[in-house]
């Protein structure tokens, strides 16, 4: 008898020892893998990228920089690299159409990462669902790329400026164009000397203190002349502060606009010439009439025509009122000459 209750104490320890253990690695195994859960807390999705370079299966799936999940497979298909992997449950409701997947690093070394923005926008991703993609970060080696081509870019400028090319290649190269370039400091240091020494206009009005009190002299009387308008005097300070003559304006304004809406009514001559169609239709045939008639006087049409244009009709009509008048004024010297009346009574 304490022989069996001896082996039944070693079975009990030995029992309680494996449910310590058992306990210990459920809680070391939950601790490594921190939120992504129990299997049965997890649900896949997918996402497909053109390029996963360091990304493996068990690289870690973070969403908003916090880890949540792991890759699970990563497959080629067609001309894209489909990855599956698997987060929380928890997170469901956060995995919307409005969310983004895109490569993450996990450190300098390359090691890939799956990184997916967190939104509430949208319908939360079934299960199998593809996370829609974004434009991945760039990485080292798209850096190195960019700097290469960037010395690349810095090597064909230095070879352009060698070989003269450009206004830089010119400048170092080019003789004509450094004398050129001498010469243009030559002037400048000369002009900068007659400044300095008081020549020209800019010269006087820096060095010369009576140009100076002469120039500060019309701002003043710019700025007196400004504040004697604003103050009302002389004719343009009336004409600027005068609420009669702005009044008067304003009556010669509407005045203006009164005859405009009386013309545009038709009403006065002008309006009626303006709006009657009948009337304007006569105006315009006087008119077509009128250059008409200039029109045979100046081809000579007509007496009055042939008065204009027939130079011996001019001269003979000169001639006759020439004569006319002659004895016009015989007749005023001796009238009795020229009317001697007899009369006879039967």
């Amino acid at each position: 008898m304490p022989r069996t209750r001896s082996l039944a104490w070693s079975e009990l320890k030995i029992g309680v020892l494996t449910i310590v253990a058992i306990t210990i690695a459920a809680t070391a195994i939950f601790l490594l893998t921190g939120a992504r859960g129990f299997a049965w807390e997890r649900y896949s999705l997918k996402a497909r990228f053109p390029n996963v370079a360091g990304l493996d299966p068990g690289s870690p799936v973070r969403i908003g920089g916090v880890e949540y999940g792991s890759v699970k497979a990563v497959d080629l298909v067609g001309e894209e690299v489909e990855v599956t992997f698997e987060v929380n449950k928890k997170l469901r409701d956060r995995i919307t159409t409005g969310s983004t997947a895109v490569i993450g690093s996990v450190s300098l070394l390359g090691q890939g990462a799956v990184d997916i923005s967190p939104s509430t926008r949208g319908t939360p991703i079934p299960d199998w669902g593809y996370v829609p993609t974004g434009r991945p970060a760039a990485q080292l080696s798209d850096v190195a790329t960019q700097a290469s081509q960037g010395i690349d870019e810095i090597t064909k400028l230095l070879q352009d400026v060698r070989a003269g090319r450009g206004t830089v290649g010119k400048l170092m190269t080019d003789d004509q164009l450094y004398v050129e370039f001498q010469r243009m400091a030559a002037n400048l240091n000369e002009v900068s000397r007659a400044i300095r020494d008081g020549r020209g206009t800019i010269g006087r009005l820096i060095n010369d203190p009576q140009a100076a009190a002469a120039l500060d002299a019309s701002m003043q009387n710019i700025e007196e002349l400004t504040r004697k308008i604003n103050a009302g005097n002389g004719s343009l300070g009336k004409l600027v502060n005068d609420e009669a003559f702005a009044r008067s304006l304003t009556g010669a304004t509407t005045n203006l606009q009164t005859i405009t809406d009386r013309l545009n009514r038709g009403e006065g001559t002008v309006g009626k010439l303006m709006t009657d169609k009948e009337l304007f239709d006569r105006f315009n045939s006087l008119t077509n009439r009128l250059d008409e008639l200039v029109a045979k006087l100046n081809e000579g049409q007509g007496t009055m025509g042939q008065l204009l244009k027939d130079r011996q009709l001019y001269e003979n009509m000169n001639k006759v009122m020439t004569e006319l008048s002659s004895l016009v004024a015989e007749i005023k010297k001796d009238p009795k000459k020229y009317l001697n009346l007899k009369m006879s009574i039967f």
